[in-house]
């Protein structure tokens, strides 16, 4: 792996366990909303968030309803009733309290500090993904921290990087590298906007055959080695 000066990490899935949080905290939500927790939630949910996630990043759904829409479609798929933003909401805040790291990734970010500068790129709420880096063991890792709900522009949308290098102080891109498990977001806003990228892909999931990927890890570990 060549040398860079800048490495920028995606949060969820990548650095941080947003499985785990994300289990967890509609667990609690369905406990307070009086449904007895299922496997099928979690697997429902998740589905319907990664669909609604994935239409907020190509623009063709606002954070507002994103937000609404997930508990819309979840209480519908069960058929059950309640305010999906006010659910929302409760699970938010129970999702800011999931700071759970992905194994390896303290190590990872405790050996590259101080030989790169280091920032964190994340399409996500500002509410929820504050208190989890605070509250974890990299809360003073990164400077800087871009979370597209603070700037109105998300991964991949090349303004997002625009931001995020000036807040960098515009070093040449061939110094950067990105690195992220979403092909969609992380790889392909890299490649969009001419920086190399490293797919974290520990499923072993293949990639499109037009997404020029730079490197490839299995585990956060492999990448450590070869930094």
């Amino acid at each position: 792996m060549k040398k860079y000066r800048w490495l920028l990490f995606d949060a969820d899935g990548t650095l941080f366990d947003f499985a785990r949080a994300e289990e967890s905290a509609l667990a609690q939500t369905c406990q307070t909303l009086g449904i007895d927790f299922q496997p099928a939630h979690a697997e429902a949910y998740r589905r319907i968030n990664v669909a609604a996630w994935h239409a907020f990043e190509q623009g063709e759904l606002s954070l507002t309803d994103l937000r609404s829409i997930r508990f819309a479609r979840f209480f519908a798929e069960f058929g059950l009733e309640g305010d999906p933003l006010a659910t929302s909401d409760q699970y938010i805040a129970f999702l800011g309290q999931g700071h759970y790291l992905l194994d390896g990734a303290e190590a990872l970010i405790a050996g590259v500090t101080g030989r790169y500068d280091l920032a964190l790129i994340t399409n996500g709420i500002s509410h929820v993904q504050r208190p989890r880096l605070a509250a974890s063991p990299l809360a003073n890792s990164f400077n800087p921290v871009v979370i597209s709900d603070e700037i109105g522009v998300a991964k991949p949308d090349p303004a997002y990087f625009d931001y995020a290098f000036g807040q960098m102080g515009w070093p040449a891109r061939e110094d950067v590298l990105i690195i992220g498990d979403s092909l969609t977001s992380d790889m392909r806003g890299g490649q969009n906007y001419g920086v190399d990228t490293c797919w974290f892909n520990p499923e072993g999931k293949a990639a499109p055959a037009d997404l020029a990927i730079t490197y490839e890890v299995r585990s956060l570990g492999e990448l450590a080695g070869r930094l």
